[in-house]
């Protein structure tokens, strides 16, 4: 890659972050182009579409946060590590909306966050497990009930962290003890099964409840905007 070619990428990255940590994953793509002082086409040719900038700019934070599952499943106090787990991926959400939209909904045709979500998702089944083995959980409680429930409390994470600084802890620690042994009644209705918690999840961004691309046709109207961008600086392309 010629030296101006990777400066630009590396502002192009530098740029969506900023964006996307102040207007999460649909902010339009114009305007991270704007930030890094690229035009379109420059932005376009290094990533083609959303997911591609998206995968780019998050590989290292969600790889790491992969790596935070791998670690809390090795732990030898299940309890200690699950909160410790929720609270760590939590930390991370607090001041970045991007962060946010790819950890508390569903999104398509990124594949680190998609194998961060199978994963996420395995090493809460994995730590619950061990929980009700030593005692620590309510055994009525489900991997579905607590991951809704923390994507959720994950949407208001940037509002409580504006109002007051770290006051999402105390959320967290409030949801968290609801998951313990000991309590008063048991849970009420069904848990969700698997195809209701993506459709559940889908929703919390204010979709249709199914799962979200972030190409075609399942793309937001800000996303349409961005592919009709496309067209529209494709002539103007040089050849690779």
């Amino acid at each position: 890659m010629r030296q101006d070619a990777a400066r630009n990428r590396e502002l192009v990255l530098a740029a969506a972050r900023e964006v996307y940590a102040e207007q999460g994953v649909e902010a339009p793509l114009d305007v991270i182009a704007q930030r890094a002082g690229v035009g379109n086409a420059t932005l376009y040719r290094r990533f083609p579409d959303r997911a591609a900038l998206i995968e780019a700019v998050f590989h290292d934070t969600l790889s790491a946060a992969i790596e935070a599952g791998e670690e809390a499943r090795r732990a030898p106090d299940a309890w200690a590590a699950l909160t410790g787990y929720a609270t760590g991926i939590f930390a991370g959400l607090a001041g970045d909306r991007g962060a946010i939209d790819l950890m508390t909904t569903s999104l398509t045709g990124v594949p680190t966050l998609e194998a961060l979500h199978a994963h996420n998702a395995e090493t809460y089944r994995v730590l619950l497990a061990r929980c009700r083995e030593d005692g620590t959980v309510r055994p009525d409680v489900t991997v579905e009930d607590l991951l809704l429930a923390l994507a959720a409390l994950g949407r208001a994470v940037p509002a409580a962290e504006e109002a007051a600084p770290g006051s999402w802890r105390r959320l967290l620690t409030l949801l968290l003890d609801g998951l313990r042994a000991g309590a008063s009644g048991a849970l009420p209705g069904s848990p969700l099964s698997g195809s209701q918690l993506a459709r559940a999840l889908g929703g919390l961004h204010g979709g249709s409840g199914s799962r979200r691309s972030l190409e075609g046709r399942g793309t937001s109207r800000r996303a349409s905007k961005d592919v009709k961008d496309v067209k529209d600086v494709s002539a103007a392309r040089p050849r690779p």
